[in-house]
This record gives structure tokens, sequence and C-alpha cells, in this order.
């Protein structure tokens, strides 16, 4: 995720990085604006299209739809970024839980060997939970005193969330712990599944892809005929001017398109490995 200085906007204006829209549309923005001006050429040089004519006229549609597809990017920017921040608020709350189950564990528990497994279990939770969201290879991996064998064909979350329930089980048939004090941690166990849950809903629920793809196909076809009409009255200068238009559409759609998954690599994803980081710092401070 981008770090930045929210009120130093002007610099905004002349910087470039590297999930800019303006590096991923430059290809098809140079053939639009060839495009633009060989239909300017055409109706203007070529052609000679008289000013009466009725192809003149097509402006009139390009205002009527112009606020239609106002709302429908809105819309899209809307939905996608909601996406995000429910993403942000569920890792929000996994660091709260995090913290909020070692707090109880560092007072309940005084076999130091008991401590240690939780002090590793917990901030390998969201270690896991970050590398599940975002695809990436899970190696087995094996700790001291805690065998952490991660089988690839089950659910890794799971896993580890009941390794640590089994430990809080064994912990209360040795007597370690109470009955109250098991309800308690089993909650705090149960909250950790319920937010990867929430974060799976996410990954695995895009946008309806008939919705997404009649966005990018009214982009499309709204930006080609725009030279047809305006070409009477901007001339040559409609090739900027479309492309420009272009740019500002395709842009919205592409923000929202990185921003509806935000477990992924992208420089716009929320930053779910330094936060799985700072859980691992706050546990092990607590335990």
């Amino acid at each position: 995720m981008i770090s930045y200085n929210t009120k130093d906007w002007f610099t905004f204006i002349f910087r470039f990085h590297k999930a800019d829209t303006f590096r991923t549309l430059f290809p098809i923005m140079i053939a639009i604006g060839f495009y633009a001006a060989l239909i300017g050429y055409l109706e203007v040089e070529f052609w000679k299209v008289a000013e009466n004519s009725y192809i003149k006229n097509i402006t009139i549609m390009h205002g009527m739809l112009g606020f239609v597809i106002s709302l429908l990017l809105v819309f899209r920017t809307n939905t996608a970024y909601d996406r995000w921040w429910e993403g942000r608020r569920q890792w929000g709350s996994l660091v709260n839980n995090s913290r909020n189950l070692a707090i109880k564990l560092a007072v309940i528990l005084e076999d130091e060997k008991d401590r240690s497994f939780f002090r590793k279990l917990i901030p390998h939770y969201a270690v896991i939970l970050h590398k599940h969201l975002n695809n990436s290879e899970i190696s087995q991996q094996l700790f001291d005193d805690v065998d952490l064998a991660i089988d690839h064909h089950k659910h890794k979350p799971n896993q580890v969330a009941k390794k640590m329930f089994a430990r809080i089980n064994e912990l209360y048939l040795e007597k370690k712990i109470s009955g109250d004090q098991l309800i308690i941690l089993n909650a705090e166990i149960q909250s950790l599944t319920e937010i990867c849950g929430a974060c799976e809903r996410i990954k695995n629920t895009p946008i309806p892809y008939s919705y997404s793809a009649f966005i990018k196909k009214f982009i499309f076809f709204y930006v080609m005929t725009l030279p047809f009409g305006y070409s009477f009255s901007l001339g040559y200068y409609v090739a900027p001017v479309v492309v420009f238009i272009f740019y500002v559409l395709a842009s919205l759609e592409l923000i929202a398109e990185e921003i509806e998954d935000p477990f992924g690599g992208d420089a716009n994803d929320l930053p779910t490995a330094k936060i799985a980081s700072n859980i691992k710092k706050h546990v092990e401070e607590l335990l």
C-alpha cells in the first residue's frame, strides 16, 4: 500500500507510480488518439460532411448517455471502495482480537511452555491468513515445541485455529484453566474464524461479470463514437479531447478493479503483511 501525505496534493499531479493508470492506458490512448484524428480528417477534409448533416447531432446522444455512464461509474467505484474498507475493518478486528486473546492468556497462563505456544501461534494465524488470501505458497513450517506442519489440501487458517483450540481444551482437561475461562477463550478463537470467513467472502465474491463487462463495453463504444459528432466543432483537436475523456472514464474503472480485491499484491491493496508483522510484535510484548 502506498504511503503518502494527503495534504501535499500538488505533487500528485506530476508524480507517477507503478499503479498509475496512465502507464497502463498509454498504448490504447495513443491508438484512440490516431483513431479520433482519422475520423476528424475523414469527416472534415475527405468526405466534407455538411454542417447541417444529421451526424452533427450525435452529440445529443453523448450528452444523454454521459449522465448514465457517470452514475454507473460512481456506483462501481463506491462498491469497490466498500469492499476495500470492509477488508480493512476485518483486519483491524483481527489486530484487536489477537491482542485481546494474548492479554487474557498472559494473565491466565503461568507455564512458560504454554505461553510460548500461543506466543507463536497467535501471530502465525495472521501470517497464514495473509498468504491464504493472496494465494501465496505456504511451505511446511516447524517451530520449537510446536508442530505446525500445514496440509496444503486443507483450509490452512482453520488448521492453525484448530491447533490453538485443541491446546486450550488440553489446558482445561489438565485443570490449568476453568470452565468459564474456556468459554471466554473459545469466543476469542471463534472471532478469528469469523474474520477469516468475512475476508474470504470479499475475496471470492467479485463484482458480477455481466455488470463489469457492460461498463467496459459502454465506455468503449461511448468513446469510439465521440469523434463523429465533435469533429465539426473541434476539428483535429478532437483527438486530445477524446483521449482525455477515455483516460478519465477508463481510469475510474481500472481503479475500481484494483481495489475491489484488497488482499492482492497491487500498490493500493491492504498492507496485510505489515499488519501481520505488527500483530506478532504486539503479541510477543504481551506474552
